[in-house]
């Protein structure tokens, strides 16, 4: 007897047992244990056109067989003796159905013990993988910026912002120019010169061109360089960080160093609007929990003269950190600036997606990015003072400039985006994720929303891959509500209640607002004890937001004065309907109960759009007939309505005007395409919403031809040849087109991947290539990376994501060798070398920076170092004391013992 066979396919199942009882027809248990076999199903195999074939009587009967049923014999297979490899070429290369057919003949031959189907088994290797699009920059405190990526060894990183992801994707912030209205930006900063704009710039303190800082012995003025390195650090230069845009053009604005008034704030804020695309400001009123300011009315002028006029009509981007006062109670409504509709109003999280101790609550926030927390938690790395980099810095002033820079990756992108856009794009594409708060709730537009991180982590990836498809929003309307001015006592330990139901301007069309974006409350309210005072706001979708929470340092007597709290809270829901505010007044001490408060007025303000922003087809409701309805299609009791109502119809005057040209030969009851009795293409809408002839289907349906309808495409379809999931011919934002099965994917499958390709149906599902290979967006096809690359996004040299090898980094360029005053530098988690600068002094090093083989002319080569030609030591004695004591840090030992504090680095 031969060894046993293997099991698989081939063997013929055994005899089904004899005399045992026949089982119930569905039983319950066995129902269940069925549907939970069909849930815990694993994905179904996929069969390749090769077999196992165990064959009796050596090779030559195995060669005979195979050319008897046309397959191609590959060999013995390994060591085992009898068994045949078999390639079928007209079999298909992959399917998850196995072949039958001509292989049954194999498969009965008398000489075939037993024959396998091969299938396609996944195996991983067991080694830690590091991300294959790993980017690295040789500036030395890349590996410190956890916020951004998340290297092969970095621990306690986020990369959820996906602002690598956006760099791929070939967006740096080129053309977009920056200015930070701060306290002044170091412009000789090595990593700010490369990038710094000087029309960009202005000092309004001393009234003139420089925006340098004034230097003081506590540094006290870094805080626009911080800010400034954060947003266009150039990358690639061996110097501290890397910016987020860090080809933007980056300016500054020095006016906090000095008397801050309303004039410097309108000067600053109107520097050169139609060159400057971006204002970033981390700054604003004191964070102490009891004041109450904004911006005057010159600084109010200038922000709607930015919105109007600036970038030449689309207006200027003023992104605004929240405020830092969480510590002293402080609510960032009581702020101005970052309750404007003109700000972007942008908070802070911790690493670990906790509310940090100084963030402000407000529904006025926008969105969120990472920054510092607890005094041992990470803070932020970027550029300092007197040409340094600092690990240090914290608070809101970390959110805005990084939304700044997110900003500049998007108008490059789209430099048509209207100021408006923007906030559209960061409301759209910002997402909770693992953000913690007890308040997200879903808004009545299906948007989660939070009082702490309005809608979110910003994501760069999402933002620019919206912006490069985004179609400008529809007009901003205004309507504005009609006054109460009803006085209304506020009880201490009472709520007080009142409504306002509005049309939201339904009667004006220029002031219709059916889209909500911003609604503004206006009040005027006196009160003992201002602090005391919680406000709420409920829309008629139910959102609630808090305009106001107690702040416990404020003691004010002063009340509120047309004070205007904003929500963003609202943000795509329907604006008609009734709104309520809630006033609570909680005494935190004891007080005077004669002295009540007292509402005195208040009113409501919004803004929005006439239409949906994301989707700009609307439909003009008919009034008149509707098109070509048969009565036999409805309920018998619709159709009794609907009969009553043609008689009517039929008893007023006939309409004997010319009809609109889409109508058909039935004629019409008025002008307009919507009035047609037929059509001579298409009729476009619904019996409840109404009908239109038009001449073609608009994105999203197809033309019927036999019943002269545009139909509905599938969900995700932008264009489509009928409704079957599989015949869409171009998608909608936010899916993917997946050319073999002609479907609108939201994922691609394995072994695609997804991008933003410049051909007629938008985005796609692209094969992956093999390694050394890149997918022609031209050709639709891989085709091979130059040869200094190992992988790459085009066919250049410049192109390369990672070097070919023998091949180093340098400067965004693979290399067969670095080029003077660089070094090949090995780095962890990349298997090609970077090329690192050596040390200033040097003109070549070997291994290290620091290890100099040939110096720059006026410097000798000492013992792997270059020193200057004039530098010598005071004594030795002395010298040796001072570097025995480390003292080499001081300018003062350095001078007096030059050559040695430079020998001992």
């Amino acid at each position: 007897a031969g060894p046993s066979l293997p099991t698989g396919a081939g063997q013929r199942p055994p005899p089904a047992a004899r005399g045992r009882p026949a089982m119930r027809p569905y039983a319950p248990w066995l129902l269940l244990l069925a549907l939970s076999a069909c849930l815990a199903a694993p994905a179904r195999p996929v069969y390749t056109n090769h077999w196992a074939v165990r064959v009796l009587g050596g090779p030559g009967e195995a060669a005979r067989l195979a050319s008897a049923y046309g397959y191609l014999n590959l060999g013995q297979i390994g060591n085992l003796e009898n068994y045949y490899h078999f390639h079928h070429s007209k079999t298909m290369k992959r399917s998850t159905l196995s072949s039958r057919g001509r292989h049954n003949f194999l498969r009965m031959d008398p000489k075939v013990q037993w024959l396998q189907q091969q299938e396609v088994k996944r195996r991983v290797k067991r080694h830690v993988q590091s991300d294959p699009h790993l980017i690295h920059f040789n500036d030395p405190m890349w590996s410190k910026m956890w916020y951004m990526h998340c290297g092969d060894k970095s621990k306690h990183c986020r990369s959820e912002m996906n602002i690598p992801a956006a760099w791929q994707r070939g967006y740096t912030g080129k053309n977009v120019v920056v200015t930070i209205l701060d306290d002044g930006i170091e412009t000789s900063h090595p990593d700010l010169i490369q990038n710094y704009d000087p029309l960009a710039s202005y000092d309004v303190n001393d009234n003139d061109c420089d925006p340098s800082p004034r230097y003081d012995t506590s540094n006290e003025n870094k805080h626009g360089t911080r800010c400034a390195g954060q947003v266009a650090a150039k990358a690639n230069n061996s110097n501290c960080i890397v910016g987020i845009a860090y080809n933007a053009r980056i300016g500054g604005v020095r006016m906090l160093d000095g008397d801050v008034t309303d004039v410097v704030e309108a000067k600053s804020l109107g520097i050169r609007p139609d060159y400057i695309d971006i204002y970033s400001a981390s700054w604003g009123p004191d964070d102490d929990g009891k004041t109450v300011d904004g911006p005057g009315e010159l600084a109010k002028q200038a922000f709607e003269y930015g919105i109007k006029k600036g970038r030449k009509g689309l207006g200027s981007i003023f992104v605004w950190a929240s405020g830092n006062g969480g510590r002293e109670g402080d609510h960032c409504s009581c702020d101005g600036y970052t309750n404007s509709i003109y700000t972007i109003s942008i908070s802070s999280s911790t690493d670990n997606g906790l509310k940090p101790w100084y963030l402000e609550e407000c529904a006025s926030t926008l969105a969120t990015t990472y920054s510092s927390g607890a005094f041992y938690e990470h803070k932020i790395v970027t550029t300092d003072l007197r040409h340094g980099c600092t690990e240090g810095h914290t608070g809101t002033s970390v959110s805005a400039p990084i939304v700044t820079g997110i900003i500049a990756l998007a108008l490059e992108a789209n430099p048509l985006l209207t100021w408006r856009d923007v906030q559209h794009l960061i409301v759209k594409t910002s997402r909770p994720l693992h953000l913690k708060a007890d308040d997200w709730k879903t808004n009545g537009a299906g948007r989660k929303v939070s009082h702490l991180y309005g809608f979110g982590l910003v994501n760069a990836e999402a933002i620019v891959m919206e912006a490069k498809k985004w179609k400008k929003a529809p007009t901003q309307h205004v309507c504005i509500g009609s006054s109460d001015k009803t006085p209304r006592d506020i009880p201490a330990g009472h709520t007080v209640h009142t409504t306002s139901v509005s049309n939201a301007c339904a009667n004006h069309y220029e002031q219709r607002v059916v889209y909500l974006e911003h609604v503004v409350v206006r009040v005027t309210i006196e009160h003992s004890r201002r602090g005391d005072l919680q406000i709420n706001l409920t829309s008629p979708s139910g959102t609630e937001s808090q305009l106001l929470a107690r702040r416990a340092f404020d003691i004010s007597n002063e009340g509120f004065k047309n004070w205007e709290f904003m929500t963003v809270h609202c943000w795509g829901e329907k604006a008609e309907g009734e709104w309520t505010l809630k006033i609570q007044d909680t005494p935190s001490h004891m007080r005077n109960p004669e002295r009540k408060g007292k509402l005195k007025e208040w009113s409501l303000i919004l803004y929005g759009t006439a239409e949906h922003p994301y989707n700009t087809t609307g439909f003009h409701h008919s009034r008149s007939r509707m098109l070509e309805i048969s009565p036999s299609k409805m309920e018998s009791s619709k159709a009794v309505i609907f009969q009553s109502q043609m008689e009517v119809v039929e008893e007023e005057d006939e309409y004997s005007g010319p009809c609109h040209p889409e109508c058909g030969d039935k004629g019409c009851d008025g002008p307009n395409a919507d009035q047609c009795l037929n059509c001579i293409h298409y009729s476009l809408g619904s019996v409840k919403a109404g009908r239109v002839c038009v001449s073609s289907c608009p994105s999203g349906y197809f033309g019927d031809n036999t019943a002269k309808r545009c139909r509905r495409c599938q969900k995700g379809c932008e264009t489509c040849t009928g409704r079957g999931r599989d015949q869409c011919t171009s998608c909608r934002r936010s899916f993917y087109h997946h050319q073999e099965t002609n479907t609108c994917v939201m994922v691609c499958p394995p072994g695609f991947y997804s991008d933003e390709s410049k051909a007629v149906n938008g985005a796609g599902c692209v094969p992956e290539c093999q390694p050394g290979m890149y997918f022609s967006k031209g050709a639709r096809k891989c085709e091979r990376c130059h040869l200094s690359c190992q992988t790459c996004a085009g066919p250049g040299k410049e192109e390369c994501i990672q070097c070919a090898k023998d091949f180093h980094l340098h400067e965004w360029r693979c290399v067969p060798a670095c080029s003077q005053g660089f070094y090949a530098e090995e780095v962890p988690g990349l298997p090609y070398k970077v090329c690192t600068r050596c040390d200033d002094n040097c003109s070549s090093c070997e291994g290290s920076r620091k290890n100099c083989v040939k110096c720059k002319e006026g410097f000798s080569l000492q013992n792997g170092s270059c020193i200057t030609k004039t530098c010598t030591d005071a004594g030795k004695t002395l010298c040796e004391l001072v570097k025995s004591n480390k003292l080499c840090e001081r300018k003062v030992f350095v001078w007096l013992c030059c050559q040695t504090c430079l020998m001992a680095g």
